[in-house]
């Protein structure tokens, strides 16, 4: 069986690695023949510094869909149109917003310097910020602030691209049209699989999944959950326990290598 799991808020938590036991709970998942992929809003780039090693080379799945990695490379990504990226930029002009825009591999950020999303953007110093003009394709891009926040998500929602927010961070994500986890793991031929998430972003993954395991309780994901695992100190062991419970669940269908 695939298993796919979201990091931030499901499996990693304030910014930090996955954690040892975690990490071994995946290693036990893909010991038992398992087939293990993780999908982020995290760019590529970015899902490195969170995951072990020995699953830098698996199948990654970044900016909610838009970038796809395997073997260390990256096999897929979906673009902003050039029109689109024109207006979004004069819209984003237009409304004094900073913002992180991400290309393939490197970015561009124009927030304040003590904002929280520093935290998790490029703490290994594998890409670089640049300008604009210097991306190829643009695959993302998150709004950190901005004047006339409710006209600016009204034009927004008026172009052809995917918003998101992300109301306890307060930013608003922007995807290109037909971006999103289920539809990267559709790409992939991944079609029967158990998934774990936690936010908005999560919720075409789960509404794919033959079984779908919500971290903490998010209203919006809450009706598309098999069942869910509330957020406490305990929250890491009553994951582990879960894993082992679904791997032993679903043993017959392990993937054949």
């Amino acid at each position: 069986m695939h298993f796919i799991f979201d990091l931030d808020g499901t499996i990693c938590f304030k910014g930090k690695p996955i954690s040892p036991a975690i990490t071994h709970a995946l290693q036990q998942l893909d010991k038992a023949g398992h087939r293990i992929a993780f999908a982020s809003a995290r760019p590529i780039r970015d899902m490195l510094p969170v995951l072990p090693k020995p699953f830098h080379t698996g199948t990654l799945i970044g900016g909610d869909g838009a970038l796809i990695s395997e073997n260390g490379n990256i096999t897929f990504s979906r673009a902003f149109s050039p029109a689109i990226v024109e207006t979004l930029m004069s819209t984003l002009h237009e409304h004094q917003a900073t913002y992180l825009i991400d290309g393939e591999w490197d970015y561009s950020y124009t927030g304040r310097a003590d904002h929280p999303i520093l935290t998790n953007l490029d703490p290994h110093r594998l890409a670089t910020n640049v300008p604009i003009s210097e991306h190829s394709s643009i695959v993302k891009l998150l709004i950190l602030s901005a004047t006339e926040k409710e006209n600016l998500l009204e034009k927004l929602g008026e172009m052809d691209i995917v918003l998101h927010l992300h109301a306890q961070e307060d930013v608003i994500d922007c995807s290109p049209k037909g971006i999103h986890k289920q539809a990267a793991l559709a790409y992939l031929n991944i079609t029967d699989y158990i998934a774990f998430g936690n936010d908005a972003n999560d919720i075409t993954m789960f509404q794919g999944a033959r079984h779908a395991v919500m971290i903490g309780d998010h209203q919006g994901v809450r009706p598309h959950c098999t069942e869910s695992i509330p957020f406490t100190t305990e929250v890491e062991g009553m994951i582990i326990e879960k894993l082992m419970e679904l791997s032993d669940a679903f043993a017959s269908e392990c993937v054949t290598f």
